[in-house]
């Protein structure tokens, strides 16, 4: 059995991650989704709690996926889940030159190797950074996210 890991910030998820975890729920045989706190990206608008749920409705339809959280490095939590490998979604070169240096960096310091998954170009688009702006200022991201995560960002800014 393969199992791997996808971790990342997901405040919210979106679309983009969501093929990537399709595609990952496809290709092995077990997806542990791993949400976290990424103070490089500053304040999350979404708790921890509440991307667990997002996360978890997001992904419901897929029987191999699951859902979990950490505050730890990846390759710990790797390690603990006894991952085969770490996924990262790629959109754009810029993506891959910092993910790259992550991979080399974690595959250094714990010998768990990371699989790169390419976004298709309709996705390749997408971040939660801009889709978080949009909904603020009032824009529509219905056909960005899942259904629970439109409702919620909507929710969000009308406070």
């Amino acid at each position: 059995m393969t199992r791997v890991l996808y971790p990342g910030s997901f405040d919210p998820i979106h679309n983009g991650h969501l093929e990537i975890i399709a595609t990952a729920s496809r290709l092995f045989d077990e997806v542990i989704v791993a949400a976290m706190r990424n103070p490089q990206k500053g304040e999350p608008l979404f708790t921890l709690e509440e991307r667990r749920e997002m996360l978890e409705e997001s992904v419901a339809p897929l029987g191999n996926v699951k859902v979990t959280m950490f505050a730890s490095l990846v390759v710990d939590l790797a390690k603990e889940m006894e991952a085969d490998f770490i996924v990262k979604g790629l959109r754009a070169v810029s993506d891959f030159e910092s993910e790259l240096q992550m991979a080399q960096m974690n595959h250094k310091i714990s010998g768990v190797d990371t699989l790169f998954i390419p976004s298709a170009s309709g996705n390749s688009f997408l971040a939660s950074k801009l889709l978080r702006e949009i909904t603020r200022f009032g824009g529509d991201v219905t056909a960005m996210v899942p259904t629970a995560v439109a409702k919620r960002l909507q929710e969000k800014y009308r406070s």
